[in-house]
């Protein structure tokens, strides 16, 4: 059986490994807002309403410029791609939501601030305002923006701007990863991403490891004592998931992995997630539960990373919106692995994608604000959900 979980041509593991055999979506649900006036003035609180679920098929595509090594490892590029599924979706790629202006909103933080007093022109030549309507392709995928379109290319050079611009026609990688054949318990961990043993986004050696797999399977013989690492460029961070419970997928036994609350939570309570936090001010210094700032990796974007309607997440952030309701069933992330094989069967990552504005006097629409706003834009849910002909395999 080890032979046929090391990951080269001929292999059971092999063949697995190049393409899923059970096709994975990602599924959108956008926070449309209700009171976009009343944010700007500062009388309400935001109210948000999920529309979705948009879905979409990805990682369908075979892996790309597979290269068996010397050293017992393998390369690869994971080619990203996504087409609309209409039967999987509540309603068109063209329907329109009113949310977060992405441009406008993160300028503050990607301006340099020698023009941030520029940006009121801008906004007014563009006709741009915090809030916009477009449809989901747009703000999914991305569209040409009027507001970037009217900043000079001396302080941005893209005019183009969406949550997961660009996606299609982009690869994740170059990954190395460990086949197996010369020590099974390494098979498909990550030794290089990106042509580095370590990330360069964090300011500590620790948050910058690179630790397990890319999650799509684990070394074979898992200990449910032990808990699953898998890196996620998603993330901008590696991970892990700790035992559950032990579930019957298809007539086939596996453990069930979830994402712990501590993997977010605040230095104070996890003291290894210290190095993640990056800003004093939204964390309270380091206080703040279940958010994860990604902008030393999103070219200053403001980003910050939560799970789904700010579960785990602390009172002082969640209270700032209305219309969330986080369940941990709905909302967490969870990795169903077959534990002889190390084979994921199942998993659903769900995260929300949120973007960080604040008060200044220099630009007219933040400049009623009380206090610095984490806005939900949108939470996904990437899950491979096993059929009958993957699980008997």
């Amino acid at each position: 059986m080890k032979k046929d979980i090391v990951i080269e041509n001929g292999t059971i593991a092999f063949d697995n490994w190049i393409t899923p055999g059970s096709p994975v979506y990602r599924q959108f649900w956008l926070f449309h807002v209700e009171n976009p006036s009343e944010i700007i003035s500062s009388t309400k609180k935001p109210l948000l309403v999920q529309k979705g679920p948009y879905t979409y098929r990805t990682r369908y595509l075979p892996k790309k410029d597979i290269t068996q090594n010397a050293d017992h490892t393998v390369s690869y590029s994971l080619p990203l791609e996504a087409y609309f599924v209409p039967e999987l979706s509540v309603g068109p790629e063209d329907d329109k939501v009113t949310v977060l202006n992405l441009a406008v909103a993160g300028a503050p933080s990607v301006i340099p601030e020698i023009a941030i007093s520029l940006v009121n022109g801008w906004i007014k030549k563009s006709n741009s305002s915090l809030f916009q309507t477009r449809t989901v392709k747009e703000i999914l995928w991305g569209y040409q923006d009027p507001f970037l379109e009217a900043i000079p290319n001396l302080f941005i050079k893209d005019n183009t701007t969406g949550v997961f611009y660009p996606f299609n026609g982009t690869f994740e990688g170059p990954y190395i990863v460990y086949n197996g054949k010369d020590t099974i318990e390494k098979t498909a961990i990550i030794k290089e991403y990106q042509g580095s043993s370590f990330l360069r986004y964090w300011n500590n050696t620790y948050c910058n490891m690179i630790n397990g797999t890319d999650a799509a399977s684990f070394p074979p013989f898992v200990d449910k004592k032990k808990a699953l690492y898998f890196f996620s460029p998603d993330v901008c961070r590696s991970l892990y998931a700790e035992y559950e419970s032990t579930r019957n997928l298809k007539g086939i036994p596996t453990y069930h992995f979830t994402l712990p609350s501590s993997a977010f939570a605040s230095p104070l309570v996890n003291p290894d997630n210290e190095c993640y936090c990056t800003e004093k001010e939204i964390s309270m210094n380091c206080s703040a539960e279940g958010v994860l700032d990604i902008s030393g990796c999103q070219d200053k974007k403001p980003i910050y990373l939560s799970l789904p309607h700010f579960l785990y997440v602390s009172d002082y952030i969640s209270q700032t919106v209305d219309g969330l309701q986080p369940n941990k069933e709905e909302h967490e992330t969870f990795i169903d692995v077959e534990p002889t094989t190390g084979f994921t069967l199942q998993y659903s990552k769900r995260l929300q994608i949120n973007l960080m504005f604040k008060p200044t006097d220099k630009i007219d629409l933040f400049s009623k604000l009380k206090s610095p706003l984490l806005f939900p834009v949108l939470w996904l849910n990437e899950l491979l959900p096993v059929d009958h002909l993957h699980a008997r395999r």
